[in-house]
């Protein structure tokens, strides 16, 4: 049997291009405006026999009987192939007031098959000091579905113990926000760099007038506002449209091994450096030969072993790399030689160890 293993990889590059500047929405997020996370538990029903026997489905179901002024009888345990229990998320954006609608998440803890057709209880939906902000309730959407036969043979399609319900909480209590406090507004850039922070700094100081904006650090920025929260939201709008040019990334070679993609950043650079790499393919080819008894003789038909092994080693490949060779020139040496990402990889970690490869290496 030939056994032959096939890699495939992209070599993916980021050359070198123009700046280009970016509006200060897209590079920082305000202070303090944030979104919540909101968890709840609670109970699906109306299934088609795709429920769950869990023993916490059960003690749900009682509490909820009980609150209705219906008593189970102790020791009986009702069947519930048509209850479900399910926990419900949902995230709470920032500035969201009381009525407002929000999508929620239903997904199964216990057994289920599926949730297919299911109708959520009310479930109230708390944030993570306790405090109730929403209540949920509907019928869920679920994209999954599967099927069982007789013998025991199933099929599933995408993930059927998990729904959605648009729409599917209402808001009963905001979150409080620091947006109309203070005398500042603090920007945090989502990519921490000095040399950004100092260019919105300037930015903003030059549309705005002097001493309007200072930085903290590499991540936030504070600019003076107004305290009435009508002039603030419209001295916001005017900031976060102001165009800053971002500084250049840090030089980064990212591998990820699992999938054979190699990612160079624009700065990455080599020192004078040579590297040669050569392959080893080895082939098993296996040859099972049947060996029969002469006629009359005492025997039994057997299978002989017949492996074959050959190893072959390819041509050496050179990469030489001159003085501040730049990206477009690695590239170009790749692409001469035709090398596989195994080689490439093997090459970059080389130059990183020999200190040649002037940039931080990152295997994900």
């Amino acid at each position: 049997m030939m056994r032959k293993l096939m890699v495939a990889f992209v070599l993916l590059t980021v050359c070198s291009a123009p700046a280009m500047a970016d509006r200060l929405k897209d590079m920082a997020q305000v202070k303090g405006v944030r979104n919540n996370q909101l968890i709840g538990y609670g109970l699906v029903v109306g299934l088609d026999g795709t429920g769950d026997r869990a023993p916490f489905t059960n003690q749900t179901f009682r509490n909820m009987m009980n609150q209705f002024g219906i008593t189970l009888p102790d020791g009986v345990n009702p069947n519930l192939a048509n209850v479900a229990a399910v926990t419900v998320s949902a995230t709470l954006p920032p500035f969201a007031k009381v009525g407002q609608e929000l999508d929620i998440t239903v997904s199964s803890i216990g057994n289920a098959d599926s949730l297919r057709g299911g109708t959520l209880l009310m479930v109230p939906l708390k944030g993570v000091d306790g405090q109730v902000y929403a209540m949920a309730q509907g019928s869920m959407v679920v994209g999954g579905f599967g099927a069982q036969g007789q013998d025991g043979s199933r099929i599933t399609v995408n993930v059927p113990s998990v729904g959605r319900i648009p729409n599917g909480a209402t808001i009963e209590r905001e979150v409080e926000s620091p947006f109309s406090r203070g005398d500042t507004i603090t920007f945090n850039l989502m990519r921490p760099d000095f040399t950004t922070a100092r260019r919105v700094v300037e930015a903003i100081n030059d549309n705005l007038g002097p001493d309007m904006a200072y930085a903290h650090d590499a991540t936030a920025i504070s600019v003076r506002a107004p305290r009435d929260p009508s002039q603030r939201v419209s001295f916001l709008s005017i900031l976060e449209n102001i165009n800053v040019e971002p500084a250049q990334e840090s030089a980064k070679v990212v591998i990820n091994s699992r999938t054979g993609t190699i990612v160079i950043g624009q700065n990455v650079k080599v020192s004078p450096a040579a590297v040669t790499h050569g392959n080893l393919t080895v082939t098993i080819q296996e040859n099972p030969n049947v060996v029969q008894p002469n006629p009359f003789a005492e025997g039994e038909t057997a299978l002989e072993q017949n492996t074959q092994i050959a190893i072959t080693e390819d041509p050496a490949r050179m990469f030489k790399f001159g003085p501040a060779t730049t990206l477009n020139e690695i590239v170009q040496a790749v692409n001469q030689v035709g090398a596989a990402p195994g080689d490439v990889m093997a090459v970059l970690e080389a130059l990183k160890q020999a200190g040649a490869l002037r940039a931080e290496l990152i295997v994900i």
